[in-house]
Order: C-alpha cells, then structure tokens, then sequence
C-alpha cells in the first residue's frame, strides 16, 4: 500500500503546503499545536478540500485540483480516528460497530460484529456505553468501527492526547497490538517525539504548515538536516553557527570553536547536541568548554545539568547536559565543569 500526498490550502494568514510518499506502516506527522497536521489528515480523508494538489493511494487518485478529481469521504476507503474516538455516547460498544454496517445484511451484519468484538476483546464490553469504557476501550472500539468499513488508509489524530501518561502508555501498547496486523498505511499525527520514534517507520516534520519529503525515523532523530527537525527530536542545546576556513566551525551562542566530523553539503546556520551526549571530563584540550555550573536538578537515575558558556547565560547560551547518575557521584558538589563535545555528535543545521 502506498500514499502520496502533494497538497495546499490557505486559510487566512496560515498556509499548508505538505508533501509526502510513504507505504506500508506506520508513518508520523511530526509538529507543534497549530503547525496543520490535523488540517493533512482531514484533507487526505475528504472531510476538508485543498486549494491545490493530488492525494493518490495505492495508484488511486482521490483529490486531482487540475484533473477536476474530488472523492467523497465515503469512497476514499480511508478511516480517520478523531482524538476523542467520535463514539455515540447513547449507544452501546456493538451499537456504536452496528452503525457502519446498515447495509449488510442482517446476517453479515452479525457475524462481522462478533469477529470485531472477539478480535478487539470486547464481548464482554457489547453492552457498555463509551463512558463505562477505559480510554483503551473506547479506543479499540473506535478502530474496530473504522476497520468494519474496511479502509486502505488509517488516519490517527493524536489518539493518546487525552489520556494521563501512566493510561498513555497502556494504550499506546494496546494500539500498536491491535494493528499489528493491519496490512495498509498508517498516519500518525502527533506532537510527541517519543510516540514517533518507538510506533512510526517514517516521519514528516511540519513546521509552520509546510512540510516536504518523508524521513527515516532513525535518521531523522539521529541526524537532522534542519533547527526545527533538531528541536521536535528533543535538543535542548543549540547555538547559531559558522563554518570557518579551516573546516572547523564557530558557534556564537556559545562563544566557542569547535572541530566537527560533519560535512554537509548545503550552507549551516545553527549547530545542536543532545544533552546525553555532552560529557564531563577532567582534561582540557579540542571542543572541551570550561562551565559554571548554574543549576543541578536531579531525577531518579540521572541528574540534569545547567550552566554557563563562554557566550553567556541567556538560553541559547547554557548547556543543558544530562549526566547518569554513576557520572553525577563523580562531579557532585563541583561549580566548575568541564563538558567535551565530541565532534560525531555535533549536528549541523540549515
């Protein structure tokens, strides 16, 4: 199975323009509250019309703006999860199911019924209503309503954003044991880093409504290309930045140089590091950076690190370091630190 999304739409001020191909699994849209990610699914589903663009599965064309090609919603074959789960809350769990199936015949009505509720183990939930459910009910009813009507194309719209973290993480497990075996495209919007990285394959980063490609998931978090890419991975540390003459390069914020085994191939504006790879060392020596230590907040196992730079204070300027807890019971107590950058694990950003 294959998407391929290549669309535009303004409203107002704010303009989307998104472009994405992906196949099989599970396929994140990755932003900020606000940034359109929302705005794709209800596109690509038929429930919102672009200005501009083509939508295409598996060889299909549902929206075309130069052909003239518009689907309606319910010939798309795709299902859309909204965030609450859109249950009728005056129907039971087999009624909310029974509402896609009106055509069928009685009998087929039946048995497929019984085959979703035994498959999303809820035969004894048929005679629940929503709010009698868990949130991990009330989500399997709503994919096994949306998988009664058979789609191509499953689009989750932050499903887990209502949930407090200790059911986010039950439900998560649930979701992806549920479509296991679900042999078609999932897109997955989300404004969680974790959520993409442990369920998503592929990923596509909005940023102010635009997006353009998508990207290994791996390589995405691993080595971004862009400021915004680096900041939705989770990097707290980053400074504007040069690249000198001799190949090494100047970050501004930081108010130091540094040697760097990345060599990208377009022009760099900003360099970043994970605060995991930051590391206290005795010694001075290349890309080492004499700190002050200005705050110490410690966790269970680890202890984050605040301090100062040769740039200052401001918080572009500080390093956020992330220590274990074994590296912290050698550097208690210290004021002053030494933190090396080891140069293949400087990102540099456009």
């Amino acid at each position: 199975m294959s998407l391929l999304v290549d669309i535009e739409k303004r409203m107002g001020d704010f303009h989307l323009d998104v472009s994405f191909d992906t196949g099989d699994g599970f396929h994140g849209l990755l932003g900020p509250s606000g940034c359109g990610k929302s705005m794709t699914l209800r596109c690509i589903a038929g429930v919102e019309r672009p200005d501009r663009g083509h939508i295409e599965v598996n060889g299909v064309t549902l929206f075309d703006s130069e052909k003239g090609i518009d689907l309606p919603p319910q010939e798309r074959s795709v299902g859309l999860l909204f965030q609450n789960y859109a249950l009728f809350p005056h129907m039971t769990v087999e009624q909310n199911l029974r509402t896609v199936m009106r055509g069928l015949p009685r009998k087929e009505a039946d048995r497929r019924a019984e085959s979703m509720l035994r498959r999303f183990h809820l035969e004894d939930r048929r005679s629940h209503l929503p709010r009698q459910l868990s949130g991990g009910e009330q989500q399997r009813t709503a994919l096994a309503r949306i998988l009664l009507t058979d789609p191509r194309i499953l689009l989750l719209d932050e499903p887990l954003s209502a949930l407090d973290s200790y059911l986010r993480w039950q439900t998560e497990l649930e979701l992806m044991e549920t479509l296991e075996g679900f042999a078609g495209t999932v897109v997955l919007v989300t404004h969680n880093r974790k959520e993409v990285y442990r369920m998503c394959r592929t990923v596509s980063v909005l940023d102010h409504g635009r997006a353009k490609g998508a990207h290994g998931t791996e390589k995405l978090f691993r080595h971004p290309r862009t400021l915004q890419e680096c900041l939705l991975s989770g990097c707290k540390n980053y400074s504007r930045a040069e690249l000198l003459p001799d190949g090494r390069l100047y970050a501004a914020d930081w108010g130091v140089t540094l040697k760097v085994t990345d060599r990208p191939e377009g022009p760099v504006s900003y360099v970043g590091i994970q605060s995991h790879d930051i590391l206290p060392v005795n010694e001075e020596g290349e890309n080492v950076v004499s700190c002050h230590v200005q705050r110490l907040i410690r966790d269970v196992n680890s202890a984050i690190v605040m301090t100062d730079t040769p740039g200052g204070t401001e918080d572009n300027s500080r390093f956020h370091a992330e220590l274990s807890g074994e590296q912290w019971n050698l550097w208690e107590g210290r004021k002053e630190l030494k933190l090396y950058l080891p140069p293949d694990k400087l990102m540099l950003l456009r």
